[in-house]
């Protein structure tokens, strides 16, 4: 099931990126303020190599962006990314939203039809 306009391989990235506790506290981090990568995984108790992987996967779901710098690559949080996750949930949240009016209409006809 597509919701909204994202395509079934854009949602899996999106709720596969952020279904790591990890993931999910580096883009907390660069929403706030840009880190080189080897400064995230300064904040981590994992290899940079390790910290490197999340980051590889937090771009794939556009959640951030990376930017050579000198030697260095800058992650930057893509607000954008982030509106996207919001957006697909408020539209889970509505078709969850429909049926719940549906079973209290159909709950009420119930009732109506015992009186």
């Amino acid at each position: 099931m597509v919701v909204g306009r994202a395509s079934e391989d854009e949602v899996d990235r999106l709720f596969h990126a952020l279904a790591d506790a990890t993931r999910r506290d580096i883009v907390a981090r660069v929403l706030v303020a840009e880190y080189s990568v080897s400064g995230l995984a300064e904040q981590y108790d994992m290899s940079f190599a390790a910290v490197q992987k999340h980051v590889a996967v937090l771009e794939r779901a556009s959640l951030v962006s990376k930017e050579k710098r000198g030697r260095e690559q800058i992650v930057r949080g893509q607000v954008d990314g982030v509106q996207r996750a919001r957006r697909l949930l408020d539209d889970y949240e509505r078709i969850w939203r429909q049926r719940v009016d549906q079973i209290a209409d159909i709950l009420a006809e119930d009732a109506e039809d015992e009186d």
